[in-house]
C-alpha cells in the first residue's frame, strides 16, 4: 500500500525490535523477560468487548486455541476414516474431536484431545452435503454446513419462510440425502459491498470493498467486489491495480495486482480502533475458537467460529466452503481481513445484520484463495 503512518509505524517497530537484538547480543545477560504477549492490547481489547473476556482470558484463550489447532491436525490423521470433525470447547480450553470408532478413542485423547463417539464421520457428511450443493435452493433457504457437534448436515432457514412449500420441500430432500437437522436464522445472507463513501478503502466503479490481505505482488479479497480485468483505485482515488482473477457466485474471492507506487505489508489495520496487526500465517483456526475482522466501514469487531465448509445461498447464487462466525459487518466490509491471532483465516464475503444489533458473517478461507491462483501470503 501507499505509504500511511499506522503501517510506517507498524514496520517500524518490526525494524526496532530486531535492532534492539543484535544490541543485545553484545550486551550482559539481560534478566529473566516477562511472558511475551500472544496479541497486541488492541486486540486483547477488541476481544473482551465482543467476546465480555478479561485481557487474561483472551491471552490463555489464544493460547489454548493455537494449541487446539496444531491437534486438530494431528487427530484427524491419527483417527484415520473413523474422524467425525471437531470443534474447540472455550469452557474447557481443549479441542473435542468425534470419532466413529471406540478404539481410536485412546490414541486421539493422547494427543490432548477430549473425544466424543459419534455414528457419522466427516467424510460421510461431506457427501451428504455434497449431495445438498448440487441441488437448486429456494430463497428461504440460508444455507447449509456440516456440523460436528450434532454429526449432521444442519440447513439454515429464515425464519419466516420456513412454512413455505418451496422450503419445505428443499428440506424434504435434503433429509433424504442423509443426516439433515434444520436450524432457523433471522435473515437471508447478503454480500457487503457498497456504493462510493469515505474512508481508507479500495473501490471498484462505484463499488466500495476493503482489502483482504496482502500478498506477495498484491492483495486477495472478494469476488463479489469486482470481475477479472476490472481496475482498482486506492483509498485516495488513485490507480492502484487491476483484478487478475475473480471468482464469483459459487466461490467469493479475487487476487488483485498492484502499481508501482504501491506496496504490500505483512499488516492488517486497526483503523484507529486498535493498532495494526502483523500477519505470520494463515494456520486455520477450529469450530469454537475466537476470530476478528478489518473492515473499512466498521473497522475492529470479534465473535468466535461458528462453522466451516457451509454453502452460502446469496440472491445471486449459491457460495461453497464458506466459514460462519457470530462476527457482525456492514455494507463495504466486503473483502476485509479474518484473523485469529496473528493468523490469516480468510476474506469477508456477506452476512445478515449490523454491528448495532448484531449478526453473522461469513468469510472464504484464504488457503483455498492462496492455492488457488498460486500466490504467496506475506507474513511478518
Amino acid at each position: 500500500m501507499k505509504r500511511t503512518t499506522p503501517l510506517r509505524a507498524a514496520i517500524a517497530a518490526l525494524l526496532l525490535t530486531v535492532g534492539l537484538g543484535a544490541a543485545a547480543a553484545n550486551a550482559a545477560p539481560p534478566p529473566e523477560p516477562a511472558p511475551k504477549a500472544s496479541a497486541s492490547a488492541g486486540l486483547l481489547d477488541a476481544m473482551r468487548q465482543d467476546l465480555g473476556l478479561t485481557a487474561a482470558q483472551a491471552e490463555e484463550r489464544l493460547r489454548t486455541e493455537k494449541t487446539a489447532a496444531e491437534v486438530e491436525k494431528a487427530a484427524e490423521r491419527s483417527a484415520g476414516a473413523a474422524y467425525g470433525g471437531s470443534w474447540f470447547d472455550p469452557a474447557a480450553g481443549r479441542l473435542v474431536v468425534a470419532v466413529t470408532d471406540r478404539a481410536e478413542e485412546a490414541e486421539v485423547r493422547a494427543l490432548g484431545a477430549d473425544t466424543r463417539l459419534v455414528r457419522h464421520s466427516a467424510a460421510a457428511l461431506d457427501r451428504a452435503k455434497a449431495r445438498l450443493d448440487g441441488l437448486r435452493a429456494p430463497e428461504g433457504v440460508a444455507g447449509w454446513h456440516v456440523d460436528p457437534k450434532s454429526n449432521s448436515v444442519v440447513v439454515d432457514v429464515v425464519r419466516a419462510q420456513r412454512q413455505t412449500p418451496a422450503v419445505r420441500a428443499f428440506v424434504d430432500r435434503a433429509r433424504a440425502g442423509g443426516p439433515v437437522t434444520v436450524a432457523e436464522t433471522a435473515e437471508a445472507p447478503r454480500t457487503y459491498a457498497a456504493g462510493t463513501v469515505g474512508g481508507d478503502p479500495y473501490y471498484t466503479g462505484n463499488v466500495r470493498c476493503s482489502i483482504g490481505f496482502s500478498v506477495h505482488g498484491g492483495f486477495v479479497t472478494a469476488g463479489h467486489c469486482g470481475g477479472a480485468g476490472a481496475a482498482v483505485r486506492g483509498w485516495d482515488g488513485s490507480a492502484m491495480g487491476t483484478f487478475q482473477g475473480s471468482s464469483f457466485p459459487g466461490d467469493d474471492y479475487a487476487y488483485v495486482s498492484i502499481h508501482s507506487g504501491w506496496w504490500t505489508v505483512p499488516v492488517v489495520l486497526g483503523w484507529g480502533t486498535v493498532p495494526d496487526q502483523l500477519v505470520r500465517g494463515s494456520a486455520e483456526a477450529p469450530v469454537g475458537a475466537s476470530i476478528c475482522r478489518s473492515g473499512s466501514t466498521t473497522r475492529w469487531h470479534c465473535g468466535t467460529v461458528l462453522a466451516k465448509n457451509q454453502t452460502v445461498n446469496y440472491s445471486q447464487g449459491a457460495v461453497h466452503q464458506m466459514t460462519k462466525t457470530s462476527v457482525c459487518a456492514e455494507g463495504g466490509d466486503s473483502g476485509g481481513s479474518f484473523l485469529s491471532g496473528d493468523q490469516a483465516q480468510g476474506v469477508t464475503s456477506g452476512g445478515w445484520g449490523n454491528c448495532s444489533s448484531g449478526g453473522e458473517t461469513w468469510f472464504q478461507p484464504v488457503n483455498e484463495i492462496l492455492a488457488r491462483y498460486g500466490l504467496r501470503l506475506h507474513t511478518a
